[in-house]
């Protein structure tokens, strides 16, 4: 049996606070036959109640292969999606249904669609950080983590269209040689991160490596000693002797990175004020959508089910053959 005393988070809510809805989780979870799959960017309490900690490749694998009758997906809206997608005949809940993405917005399917009627030859490829509707409108979807392999596999005689997020798409361009279209969006965490501060810090900590997720600028890219997705980079901490890294994406990780290398020492890269101002106010990089869900929230919605994630037949059967394909092609060799 579970010990919910060896639980408790390292940081985040007290253990008096912590304990009895920790207990109550794991009560509904068991009665309902739920699974609780969390993001790498969730708050540490939610992380540490959950079946599986991960990126959004490794959500998605999960969600595909899970046989609980319940979902509850700790993340943000598209990434609830997809689970409903994947699991059509089964109750996915999101503990705040307002937990929305900035990249996921700024791709209207409607937009999306009168783009690719200007071009037939269009295959258009697809973060994942997107609603169903636009999923459902695309050839084929990738993550941070795999979306070079998915590009390089792509059909050599379509012209590549790549949305939302123009900074991973710029990544993968440089990656693979592949032009692409770019759709203009992006996420508003990560562009925070400048490389001003960030030569800051690194001056502070000449030791310590850096280590960026690609839907950062180019110019922090160029910073890093390694660019890649948040498993990724608990892989590449893990395995470096490295004993210092500077981490340049949502600070939810840390949780996960310190959990993990207990003996390393992880320094969030800093982001610029509300002001634009440096380094003096600097702060950590959070997502204020990642963060809507709590683990009051969760318990909330083990007991009520609801808030459901619910989308029409249509979009649902669409919107599964790119995740599909991108589950395919994910687990071919390399």
């Amino acid at each position: 049996m579970i010990d919910v005393a060896q639980m408790r988070p390292r940081s985040g809510m007290p253990r008096e606070q912590f304990e009895p809805l920790a207990a109550e989780i794991l009560s509904l979870k068991r009665q309902l036959n739920a699974v609780i799959l969390a993001h790498n960017y969730q708050v540490p309490e939610i992380q540490d109640v959950a079946d599986f900690v991960g990126d959004s490749l490794g959500l998605s694998q999960q969600a595909a292969a899970t046989e609980a009758d319940v979902i509850v997906f700790c993340g943000v809206h598209f990434m609830a999606e997809t689970a409903k997608i994947l699991n059509p005949d089964k109750i996915v809940v999101l503990p705040d249904l307002e937990a929305g993405c900035s990249l996921e917005a700024s791709c209207p399917a409607g937009e999306l669609a009168a783009l690719q009627a200007t071009n037939p030859n269009f295959w258009t490829v697809a973060y994942i950080n997107c609603s169903a509707a636009v999923k459902a409108l695309c050839d084929v979807i990738v993550t941070s983590g795999n979306a070079e392999k998915i590009v390089r596999a792509a059909p050599p005689e379509k012209d590549l269209l790549f949305v939302p997020d123009e900074n991973l798409g710029q990544w993968v361009m440089e990656q693979t040689g592949r032009p692409m279209t770019l759709w203009k969006g992006n996420c508003y965490a990560h562009v925070e991160f400048q490389r001003d501060s960030l030569l800051d810090l690194k001056a502070r900590f000449p030791h310590a490596k850096v280590v960026v997720h690609p839907e950062s600028l180019r110019e922090v890219r160029a910073l890093g000693n390694a660019v890649c997705s948040t498993e990724k980079m608990i892989t590449f901490c893990k395995n470096d002797p490295t004993r210092q890294f500077i981490i340049a994406t949502e600070s939810g990780i840390l949780h996960r990175l310190q959990r993990e290398c207990p003996d390393k020492e992880f320094l969030c890269a800093p982001v610029y004020d509300a002001l634009r101002a440096p380094t003096d106010h600097c702060r950590c990089s959070e997502c204020r959508f990642m963060k809507m869900n709590t683990l009051e929230k969760v318990r909330d919605c083990l007991l009520r089910l609801s808030p459901r994630i619910e989308l029409p037949a249509p979009i649902l059967e669409r919107a599964r053959l790119p995740i599909e394909r991108m589950l395919e092609i994910s687990a071919r060799p390399t």
